[in-house]
């Protein structure tokens, strides 16, 4: 009798998983698909050929590194077949890169993400004398102790605050990042975060991005030390500074007090030098100021200005006295020549009076004779011949006589500059 299609399937089912119950196989991954169920579910091909492949909630959980298209793998799982529709698939239990180590892709893959993002910038400078830090670690670990001791020793005034939290294995990471989170609302100076040393596996929760989220959104400068010095994990490079050992980091925030006291009587020293040499230079420039105000004070400049007048004055009254003594002898020689002149003057009227009185002497009247002559006088004026007209009476007069007399007749002489 023929197989029904079910039967076929089943007797496939039977074969295949019973030949392949355990598988490892290398290949490229296809089309990754993350469901919502928890899920992936892939296509794992090489040159040749293809094969679906699905890994369940359970074994995905383990899984550190994203499944990317083109990433070379090597899976073991089982082969399944999927009875209602003839389908066979790997189921797969576990999934590494091919070639390195699961964590260390999933490491480089995170790194690449986060410094995409920009995580590894904008760093936050440390306080220089803390004194509230808190310490995210385990508490019973060795690393809290070695801190605390670190802290003892270099800067007492320093109170570490311990916020306790799981540092390895199963949800390590999410107690880290709850961890910072409440540190950071503790208002501290500063946040370490990290633990002692330990596998790649042991401090793997470093590696986490919750914890290198809660890192990068802390207002607190935050430090990460984990492991020792060659251990690099996720937190080193999110973080504000990174400290290769947990007591390095205390070494790094905290100062050195005996070095800080040196510090303090090297700076006292050195201040009690400068001070003394400023003291001594503001000494000598007090006095220079000091002599400087002496010489322009309001009473030196009073002096000095009473100085200067006095010289004006005496300046003054020498020039005035010399001038007065120019204009006295100026005076004087003007006041000569106009006794002169006036001398000169008096003495020229006076012989000028002298010859108008001997002139007048001489042409006096009764001193001179006068005969053949008599002054004509009408209506008792004197008056000239030539005034007297036909038939007017005047009279005829000389010092001795007067004579009255009648014009008869009137003849008029030409004159001698007339024309003919």
């Amino acid at each position: 009798m023929p197989l029904s299609v079910a039967e076929l399937n089943r007797q496939i089912e039977a074969l295949l998983e019973s030949s392949f119950l355990h598988i490892r196989v290398e290949g490229e991954i296809s089309r990754p698909t993350y469901h919502s169920s928890g899920h992936i579910y892939f296509t794992l091909k090489d040159a040749d050929s293809a094969i679906s492949c699905v890994m369940f909630k359970g074994n995905a959980k383990g899984v550190k590194f994203a499944l990317e298209d083109g990433l070379k793998v090597v899976v073991d799982g089982s082969v399944t077949v999927y009875v209602p529709r003839g389908n066979y698939q790997i189921n797969c239990f576990h999934i590494e890169p091919s070639g390195v180590g699961a964590l260390a892709k999933a490491y480089e893959q995170l790194k690449a993400k986060l410094e995409k993002k920009g995580y590894f910038e904008d760093k936050k400078p440390l306080p220089r004398f803390p004194s509230r830090i808190a310490v995210v670690t385990s508490a019973t670990g060795a690393a809290w102790q070695d801190m605390l001791k670190v802290a003892a020793k270099r800067w007492a005034l320093a109170k570490l605050i311990l916020i306790p939290a799981l540092v390895q294995g199963e949800g390590a990471a999410e107690s880290i990042a709850r961890a910072i989170q409440k540190a950071d609302l503790l208002g501290c100076d500063v946040m370490v975060v990290g633990r002692g040393g330990g596998s790649m596996e042991d401090l793997w929760a470093f590696n986490e991005e919750a914890v290198a989220d809660a890192v990068h959104y802390a207002k607190t400068p935050v430090v990460s030390a984990v492991g020792h010095e060659i251990d690099y994990v996720i937190s080193d490079f999110v973080a504000d500074v990174r400290a290769p050992t947990p007591s390095a980091a205390m070494e790094m925030i905290l100062p050195e007090q005996n070095e800080l006291k040196q510090t303090i009587d090297y700076m006292s020293a050195r201040f009690s030098e400068v001070m003394k040499k400023t003291l001594l230079q503001k000494g000598q420039l007090l006095a220079h100021l000091g002599e400087l105000y002496k010489k322009n004070s309001f009473d030196a400049r009073i002096k000095l200005q009473l100085s200067s007048s006095a010289v004006l004055k005496s300046s003054l009254n020498a020039a005035f006295h010399n001038t007065l003594t120019l204009k006295e002898r100026a005076v004087k020689d003007i006041a000569l020549r106009f006794e002169n002149a006036i001398a000169q003057l008096l003495n020229s009227k006076e012989n000028l009076l002298k010859s108008i009185q001997n002139t007048y002497a001489l042409k006096e009247p009764t001193k001179e004779s006068k005969d053949g002559f008599a002054q004509i006088v009408k209506n008792s004026r004197k008056t000239p011949l030539e005034e007297i007209n036909e038939g007017d009476e005047f009279e005829l007069q000389t010092p001795k006589t007067k004579l009255t007399a009648k014009a008869i007749k009137k003849i008029a002489k030409p004159s001698i500059n007339s024309e003919p």
